[in-house]
């Protein structure tokens, strides 16, 4: 899986994903996330990306002539099965399944709007799909970027450990995720359920399904 983001800031994008599980996935070769420069594409002598809308109102709005030649330089590079997707609180909110879709994608590319967003001559020309991390607005698409690349590259073979690592989970599974506990047995007066220590795997297995199910009763119904 390839994933080449398009941004004003790619230093953003190399320091979050560089590090943790991620970071490793694509030492291993796992996976792979470019992060490409759209300033670098600007043909203004001050490498100018954004510029005023029309019609008037607050902010600046970015180009389209530097993100479409950023685009193009990236897709002339790419085989395989490519989407295109611009994160933006516009989009459709992202979830679990979306990302369980995405999986099966060779290359991403994924666009971060900034200021105001970006002309919409771009949306209609390259992006197929438009998604959003939740319900609230953002300062960039970077932050979101970086959530989409973590929660598909995880699925991607051995990037984990082994495939229940992800396919047993919290929302993964259908329901919240249940408690859990390590050392110390006690710790400032509260102890481990009796039931983990048992080594009774049956009992183990049970007590989980009914707190997860609790648990998602109480802070995710929507979930069941």
């Amino acid at each position: 899986m390839n994933f080449h983001v398009l941004t004003l800031f790619p230093d953003m994008i190399r320091r979050i994903t560089g590090e943790s599980i991620i970071g490793r996935a694509q030492e291993a070769g796992l996976i792979s996330v470019e992060a490409h420069n759209i300033r670098d594409y600007s043909k203004d002598k001050h490498r100018r990306v954004d510029d005023t809308p029309y019609g008037g109102g607050m902010g600046m709005l970015m180009a389209a002539p530097p993100i479409f030649d950023c685009y193009s330089a990236v897709k002339e590079t790419l085989g395989g099965k490519t989407r295109v997707i611009y994160l933006s609180p516009q989009g459709t909110v992202f979830s679990q399944k979306k990302a369980e879709e995405l999986k099966q994608y060779d290359n991403l590319i994924l666009l971060c709007g900034h200021y105001e967003g970006v002309d919409r001559r771009v949306i209609d020309e390259i992006v197929e799909e438009e998604i959003s991390v939740g319900d609230y607005v953002l300062t960039g698409g970077e932050l979101p970027a970086c959530i989409l690349i973590d929660a598909v590259a995880r699925l991607c073979d051995g990037v984990l450990a082994d495939a229940s690592c992800y396919e047993n989970e919290s929302i993964a599974s259908g329901a919240l995720e249940y408690p859990q506990y390590t050392r110390p047995v006690e710790y400032h007066g509260r102890r481990v359920p009796e039931v983990l220590l048992s080594g009774n795997h049956a009992d183990i297995e049970k007590w989980r399904r009914a707190e997860a199910l609790k648990l998602t009763r109480k802070n995710r119904p929507d979930l069941l």
